[in-house]
């Protein structure tokens, strides 16, 4: 044998071992607890961040509306034009043509500051959303005695899921959101 492969097979001997891989069984009082929290179903169906979300479509609604009259009005004047230019004459063209592109300049401008303001405020919501579930989840796995609980993985028991125990919580507190948290139970 190697050398390289005496080291592994010395590392990897106990390990297969304890694994029950051989006559040698060893097994530990305390057990290994784990949890799953699917943080997009949080997300969709937990109340505060139903709030959050209408909250924001309260706040940005008008300015969305806005922003689509305006676009209409563009595309009116840009087919408009397209209908006219043939019979208009070179200045008129011209100074149509810079109109159209000014319109269409601040268009852009304003539907970018929308955006990013729609993003920030996003981002603050939703940063307070998982503020809560993540003390939620700290309560969950505290009060159920969790050792890890994790937020992403290729596969997943559905036993091991408390998604609906940190909805619930959630939901729970969704009326009072300054007011502390719920205790969890089994």
């Amino acid at each position: 044998m190697t050398h390289f492969l005496r080291a592994t097979a010395t590392l990897l001997l106990p390990a297969f071992l304890l694994c029950g891989g051989g006559p040698v069984q060893a097994q530990t009082q305390d057990t290994f607890r784990i949890g799953f929290v699917n943080p997009d179903r949080v997300l969709r169906e937990a109340q505060p961040a139903k709030n959050a979300q209408a909250k924001l479509e309260a706040e940005f609604s008008k300015r969305d509306k806005d922003l689509q009259a305006q676009g209409e009005a563009l595309k009116s004047a840009s087919e408009k034009f397209e209908r006219e230019a043939p019979t208009l004459s070179d200045s008129q063209r011209t100074a149509r043509q810079r109109a159209l592109i000014d319109q269409d300049r601040e268009f852009q401008r304003r539907r970018r500051e929308f955006q990013e303001d729609l993003n920030a405020r996003k981002n603050e919501e939703l940063q307070q959303v998982y503020d809560r579930a993540n003390r939620v989840v700290k309560q969950v796995a505290e009060a159920e005695h969790y050792d890890a609980i994790l937020q992403e993985a290729i596969y997943i028991n559905p036993k091991h899921d408390i998604t609906d125990k940190v909805i619930k919580a959630l939901n729970a507190t969704a009326s009072t959101s300054a007011a502390p948290l719920p205790a969890v139970g089994k």
